[in-house]
């Protein structure tokens, strides 16, 4: 047993190899460096789609994205506009840039179990002109953009989204707000209690 508690843990590359076969040409060839126009097509159908980020110590986050079909902004065959719209203010993602510019990106359309993964570099920026492009009527006005520059694009096939029963409506578990709100109130718990340990010293 190592420190994180696990048994049985791979450590190399060459213990991976051993588990998994090796893919096939086709999926071995589907990643390609630009934006053609039927990604092009899928990124404008998306509403919704999640960040990850790791900052200069390799610390990883995940954000979610939402908006109407289209709100990321396809500039090029090379380059993204992505919206960031007010929320909370962690901005969490957004600080792991500054230090780490390595993005990805999966993308989700409705009902489709295909989602499209973007691989690439970041950049946080205010431009006047790009913000009024993904800005839409009604919406509110993102303070930055992540332009993102391509390096590898590629469909995801359908599979996790088949298992997990994404859009099937028979198989969904909810959660309640109340449950949620739980939640919320045993992480405030827990920094209230971290915040006295520190006050007590």
């Amino acid at each position: 047993m190592d420190s994180s508690g696990f048994t049985h843990t791979i450590a190399t590359t060459a213990e991976l190899d051993e588990l998994y076969r090796a893919p096939t040409r086709l999926v071995a060839n589907k990643k390609t460096d630009r934006i053609s126009p039927e990604t092009a097509d899928f990124i404008a159908r998306s509403r919704f789609v999640l960040l990850a980020t790791a900052d200069a110590d390799g610390r990883v986050t995940v954000s979610p994205k939402g908006g109407p079909a289209g709100f990321v902004a396809v500039l090029d065959e090379h380059r993204l506009a992505i919206p960031d719209a007010p929320g909370n203010n962690l901005i969490d993602g957004l600080r792991n840039l500054v230090s780490n510019p390595m993005i990805g990106l999966l993308f989700v359309v409705p009902s489709t179990g295909e989602t499209l993964r973007i691989n690439g570099r970041a950049v946080i920026t205010t431009d006047p002109a790009l913000i009024e492009r993904v800005t839409v009527d009604g919406e509110r006005v993102p303070k930055a953009i992540i332009g993102v520059e391509v390096e590898r694009a590629f469909i995801h096939c359908s599979q996790a989204f088949t298992r997990g029963g994404m859009w099937d409506p028979a198989s969904w578990v909810g959660v309640d707000h109340e449950d949620v709100m739980g939640m919320l109130r045993s992480h405030l718990a827990d920094n209230a209690a971290a915040d006295t340990m520190t006050a007590t010293g």
